[in-house]
């Protein structure tokens, strides 16, 4: 018997001692990130840069995994059951906090099946029109029309519980006004919807939308932020336009599964905190509306339980029903 207790202490020593090498030697393979999304979209604008710049850090390849669906939820839930090997990290962002209060049943929770690694982005959210297809130079003017025609205006969004979407009910709520909501499968997909003029307005993130903006085929009306863009000085915050109290950003952000050894998660989060502070990284990320966040471990997952409390209230009170 007593042999027996031996070896299993030496067995649970020798996995211990082995687990704390193979951590330490992290990583030692590509990685894999998922991204929710279809290229082309805010997610992607930040997402490959960083890639690229945590691949030249770590000496390892480092993968971006496109899955979109279902308003990010249908790679959420691929990520969320992935091996918790440290192979396999997630980009999600602002849309996995608005999806607890639009989907009756997700295939993932997101505050027990992921471990928060890092906030990577916050750029704010910009108001912005196709000018061919509705034809208003503000917020006041926008306001107007939508009163004169409620309903008749419709927004596009990256799908039904993205961001996007609950934005335009906020705004809507904030303003008075009536409007059309039109999901894609994706901002990639609805901004270029928004461009071709199937759609006549958004509430993008101004990571997605500066390309755009600054090629003159979209029009921004209004950022949504208690400050002006400097990539945007000559646009309004929302505030300014007449709609106080109407503060939205698209944030992305660093998850692992849950069960993610905590080292890993440590390792990582220090990567990503030294890739944001890379020059390269600034100039890209002030370029499409972001600063560089510092936001890591448990103060980030604070951060995200009072986004999934503050969209709960304004999904609530826009009546818009869980699916």
């Amino acid at each position: 018997m007593k042999n027996r207790i031996k070896h299993s202490v030496a067995l649970a020593l020798s996995a211990l001692v082995f687990s704390g090498v193979a951590q330490a030697a992290w990583p030692e393979r590509p990685i894999t990130i998922v991204v929710p999304f279809p290229a082309g979209g805010g997610t992607d604008t930040f997402a490959r840069p960083l890639a690229q710049q945590l691949a030249e850090q770590l000496g390892k390849s480092v993968v971006i995994d496109n899955k979109g669906g279902a308003g990010g939820t249908l790679g959420a839930g691929i990520a969320a059951r992935a091996p918790n090997d440290g192979y396999t990290f997630f980009m999600g962002g602002a849309h996995h906090a608005v999806a607890p209060a639009i989907y009756k049943k997700l295939s993932y929770d997101i505050q027990k099946d992921f471990t928060p690694v890092a906030m990577l982005a916050q750029p704010p959210q910009v108001i912005v029109v196709n000018p061919k297809k509705l034809p208003v130079k503000s917020v006041k003017e926008l306001i107007e029309r939508a009163k004169a025609n409620p309903g008749q205006i419709n927004y596009g969004s990256a799908g039904v519980g993205s961001t996007h979407h609950l934005a335009g009910e906020l705004f809507a709520l904030k303003s008075g006004v009536e409007l059309t909501h039109v999901p894609y499968q994706g901002a990639g997909p609805m901004l270029t919807g928004l461009i071709t003029g199937q759609v006549d307005m958004a509430f993008d993130g101004l990571g997605s939308s500066s390309s755009h903006i600054r090629a003159g085929t979209i029009l921004p009306l209004a950022v949504a932020a208690a400050k002006r863009s400097p990539s945007l000085p000559d646009v309004p915050t929302t505030a300014e336009a007449g709609v106080p109290g109407y503060e939205v950003s698209t944030w992305y952000a660093m998850w692992a599964p849950a069960g993610v050894h905590a080292d890993v998660v440590t390792k990582m989060a220090a990567e990503v905190t030294k890739a944001l502070n890379t020059q390269k990284l600034k100039e890209l990320w002030n370029s499409n509306g972001s600063a560089t966040p510092n936001l890591t471990g448990a103060d980030f997952g604070k951060f995200v339980d009072s986004e999934i409390t503050r969209w709960a209230g304004v999904a609530k009170e826009s009546g818009v029903e869980p699916q």
